[in-house]
């Protein structure tokens, strides 16, 4: 039997590098250890890190399976890609006890990222209301917002760096999804690793609410460059514990 919830949609915004996608891995710790499951983990990033971070091995993204479709001779004009695409997405959607992961994945050929974001956004629109959150890792800059890989929100946390770019970042969001229609419940800031303090005034000046930062994590440093699950972090690391403290306030 199909299951329906009260699902919620979070994205991650920011900069590359600010930690979006650490963050995510540790959004699902959190929701896992609270029960709030299940989850369903987007990974709209070509880079394709989330994966790694959770600790699981993606059998095709919609890019792969999109190129092999091509490949393969299929067409992509007339009756919509997605009605022959869907089944094959679905099978390949990376499943466990907690939560399921869907990744848009790299794309080896020339051309623009449109049929894939095209895919992905569709396929949300059919998976989401089986899930209680929706957890979207966005790659850095700001290019995935003019695609609207999801329309509506309830959540959107802005990772900033100690950089003026980190604001800019923010400012230009900001009217990106007022001119391609986003609709936002809570729009959040969140200072990574090596935000600092002095810089937390300039972040509650914006407007936005500043919810503090995530703090610096020798276990999430090993982990990262180890390849190992940040599912699997002790419960009082220092970065689990600081991002608790910023969800338990408002979710």
């Amino acid at each position: 039997m199909e299951m329906c919830f009260t699902m919620r949609r979070i994205v991650t915004i920011g900069r590359g590098g600010t930690g979006k996608t650490s963050f995510i891995a540790l959004l699902t710790k959190y929701f896992i250890e609270k029960n709030n499951t299940p989850l369903l983990l987007v990974d709209a990033d070509p880079d394709q890190n989330l994966s790694e971070m959770v600790g699981v091995e993606l059998k095709k993204t919609i890019s792969e399976i999109l190129y092999e479709f091509k490949e393969k001779g299929g067409s992509i004009s007339g009756t919509s890609p997605l009605e022959r695409l869907e089944p094959q997405i679905i099978e390949n959607l990376h499943e466990t006890d907690f939560f399921d992961l869907l990744a848009i994945g790299t794309k080896w050929k020339e051309g623009c990222y449109c049929l894939p974001n095209d895919l992905l956004k569709i396929i949300l629109l059919t998976l989401s209301k089986n899930y209680q959150n929706v957890l979207i890792d966005s790659p850095a800059g700001l290019e995935h917002l003019n695609r609207r890989i999801s329309s509506e929100v309830e959540y959107i946390f802005e990772i900033l760096n100690p950089s003026k770019k980190a604001f800019d970042h923010l400012i230009r969001a900001q009217r990106i999804m007022q001119e391609v229609k986003i609709k936002f419940e809570h729009l959040y800031l969140v200072g990574g690793y090596n935000f600092p303090e002095n810089l937390k005034k300039q972040a509650e000046d914006t407007g936005f609410k500043y919810l503090g930062k995530i703090a610096h994590d020798e276990n999430v440093e090993s982990s990262v460059i180890k390849g190992r699950s940040l599912l699997d972090l002790p419960s009082d690391s220092p970065s689990y514990i600081s991002i608790k403290k910023i969800l338990e306030n408002i979710l």
